[in-house]
Formats: C-alpha cells, sequence, structure tokens
C-alpha cells in the first residue's frame, strides 16, 4: 500500500509515517505550506523524512488556506461568532487537497498523526475517539465523510501521548522531543492581534454593554475581543461576577448577565454532516460544544439539540459534535 503522511516535523507525524514504513507500506512525508510561519516545520520535516529514508513533497497551500481558513476565521468573528478553524480545515484542507493531491500521485491512502480511529462496521467507515481520552482529536474530525474516512489511516489512534514519545525515543526520530505545537498554528501572538492587522478599524467599533433586563451597565472596546461565557476583561464594576450571555452583532452591543444565565438547555445546530448515514429523529447522544468540554447527554431532533441539563457558554460558530459511545454520528455548527 502507497501512503503519504502528513509531515508537520512533530512527533505525532513522524512517529504515524514511522509505523507505517514498519508495517510494510510505502511511505512518503507531505509538508503543507499554509502561511507564512511555516519554514521551521518545513526544516524539521525534511530532517524526519531523511531519517526516515522517505521521499518528502512539500505542497503550496497558502492562497486555498487564506480563502477558505483565514477568511472563515475572521467573518465569524465580524458575525460575533467563535469558529473554530482546525474543523474547516480538517475538513477542506488537510483531508480535502491533501487527499486530491495523493490520488494525483497515486497513493492509496494518507495518514496523519491525529488522535482517533477509524474502523469499518456494517459497511459504513465509523470516526470514533482516539485512546487517549486527553489528546482524543474526533471532534475536530468530524466533517469527514465516508470517501474521506475510506482513504485514511490515524496511525496513533490506538496509543497514549505517553506511549508515542517512548516509542518516538526508542526509534530515535528527530522530532522525539519536540513540544506541542500551538493550537492556531497561524496566528503569533492573540487572535485579537491577528484580526486587528485583517479588519478595517470600521469593523471593531466600541459600543454599550447591557444587562438581560435592558439596563445599560458600560461600553465595550469591540465585539471582537469577547467570547460568550466571558467573565475577565468587561471593565465592569459589579456587585456580583458578570458574564457574557449574549454578542449582538446587529446592534454592536454586549450582553451580560449572571451564571446561571449563560446556561442552555437547547440549542439550533446548522450545516450538519453526518458521518454515515443519517439517523432516525429523535436520537439520544452525548454532545460535545467545544473540544475540551466533557460531553453532555441531550436528545437530538434534527438541527435542535435539546440538553438533559443545560450547558454553559454554548457558544455560536463553535461545533456540536454527536456522540454514541465511542462513535461519532455527525455534528454540525452553533447557530
Amino acid at each position: 500500500m502507497k501512503v503519504l503522511v502528513g509531515i508537520s516535523g512533530g512527533v505525532d507525524s513522524a512517529l504515524s509515517a514511522y509505523l507505517l514504513k514498519k508495517r510494510g507500506c510505502e511511505v512518503a512525508g507531505a509538508t503543507l505550506v499554509l502561511h507564512d510561519c511555516v519554514k521551521t516545520e518545513v526544516e524539521d520535516a525534511e530532517k524526519i523524512c531523511a531519517a526516515l529514508g522517505i521521499k518528502h513533497f512539500v505542497f503550496e497551500f497558502k492562497r486555498h488556506f487564506e480563502e477558505i481558513v483565514i477568511s472563515d476565521f475572521i467573518n465569524g468573528y465580524i458575525s460575533a461568532k467563535t469558529p473554530n478553524p482546525c474543523i474547516i480545515c480538517n475538513e477542506n484542507i488537510k483531508f480535502g487537497l491533501l487527499l486530491d493531491k495523493a490520488a494525483e500521485l497515486g497513493f492509496d491512502k494518507i495518514a496523519t498523526g491525529h488522535y482517533a480511529n477509524i474502523e469499518q462496521e456494517d459497511g459504513f467507515f465509523q470516526l470514533k475517539k482516539g485512546a487517549d481520552i486527553q489528546k482524543d482529536q474526533s471532534y475536530v474530525l468530524y466533517r469527514l465523510g465516508q470517501k474521506q474516512l475510506a482513504r485514511i489511516l490515524f496511525p496513533l489512534g490506538k496509543m497514549t501521548k505517553e506511549q508515542v514519545r517512548k516509542t518516538a525515543q526508542e526509534a530515535m526520530l528527530p522530532s522525539a522531543e519536540r513540544q506541542e505545537s500551538q493550537e492556531n498554528c497561524f496566528i503569533e501572538g492573540s487572535y485579537t492581534d491577528f484580526l486587528l492587522k485583517k479588519l478595517n478599524p470600521s469593523q471593531i467599533r466600541p459600543g454599550d454593554i447591557y444587562d438581560t433586563r435592558g439596563n445599560k451597565l458600560g461600553r465595550h472596546k469591540g465585539l471582537i475581543y469577547y467570547t460568550v461565557g466571558q467573565r475577565s476583561g468587561l471593565g465592569l464594576t459589579t456587585e456580583k461576577p458578570v458574564y457574557v450571555v449574549k454578542i449582538d452583532a446587529a446592534n454592536n452591543a454586549l450582553i451580560v448577565g449572571n451564571k446561571e444565565e449563560t446556561l442552555s438547555k437547547e440549542m439550533e445546530v446548522e450545516d450538519i454532516k453526518w458521518t454515515a448515514r443519517e439517523p432516525s429523529f429523535p436520537f439520544e447522544a452525548e454532545v460535545k460544544i467545544r473540544r475540551m468540554h466533557k460531553p453532555a447527554k441531550a436528545a437530538v431532533y434534527g438541527n435542535r439539540v435539546v440538553f438533559e441539563r443545560p450547558q454553559g457558554s454554548v457558544t455560536p460558530g463553535q461545533s456540536a459534535v454527536f456522540y454514541q459511545g465511542d462513535i461519532v454520528i455527525g455534528g454540525g455548527f452553533i447557530k
């Protein structure tokens, strides 16, 4: 089997390539140039491929990344949402453009160092949680469909991070001691600094802060600085702690309230993707509303999700991912 492995320069992708080569696969590495912060990554990836004795491809996808991922990130914040760029990148770039390139070059499959599993059951490819719950990345992969899952390998799915480090050290891989990369690979510094460089001043306007009863409490410095559930940095003096309950883009207003007012019994989800086939409604699931969120029991009625217990900080723009046990059923964007 010919496998093209996405090599970022880190230990996870390096070990993935090593394990696949050890299994007897014909392996090559591919590094994606998505932005201007990747020079070190390319150099590290070259060292890894040289150590493994495999061919190394470098693909320039900067224009696509700018048009698809960064534009979605910026437009999300303009619309008072809090997007997760990794989800958009995985769907369109890493498991979109890279899959196309791999097919063009005659590779059977691609592989990455994601902590997740793919298993074939009842004629469908199921996306499942990784063995290491702390590292599990199935949440950011939920938009992958059957055609993609059929051509993807996750060699680290059954391993913990500790096992990965130890195996990489034993194999003397160049990246065995490399530290974790940051969450948003294209942002150096804070996300607000990034947005300030990209947006026009007219798109970042100060406005009013209200409580949930319509009382004006103060002024905000621009909606991009806030997210639902935020407590610090509001610049308000109140008797009791207040949190962001809603970001009202239409009126350029910030709505704040007490902790209880950040809780939601239900939510709407849009642009839903199902991993295999669309289930019958309603169905019971455990729902994650952020990557590190503890799954919450809920009933899913099409695009409406009703929680067994109210959840805090349900944030528009983030994804709601539906699980049944370890299996990803599907998910969509919180409206």
